[in-house]
């Protein structure tokens, strides 16, 4: 029984902190989020990007 009370006041903090915020702070908070891409592999993508484009560059060069 005490664990429901305590997931009851636990939803219950985080509606209220969350109705408290203004809507402005709330839409920066969620459009500051990092892309899931660099989140989960890091610098990968963008250096396989970098590289990837830079070949193609080469290959257009030698023709």
């Amino acid at each position: 029984m005490a664990k429901s009370d305590e997931l009851v006041t636990y939803i219950t903090e985080r509606i209220v902190r969350y109705m408290e915020t203004p809507r402005d702070v709330r839409r920066s908070q969620k459009q500051a989020k990092e892309p899931w891409v660099s989140k989960w592999f890091g610098m990968l993508p963008l250096a396989l990007k970098m590289w990837i484009k830079s070949t193609h560059r080469e290959r257009r060069e030698q023709r």
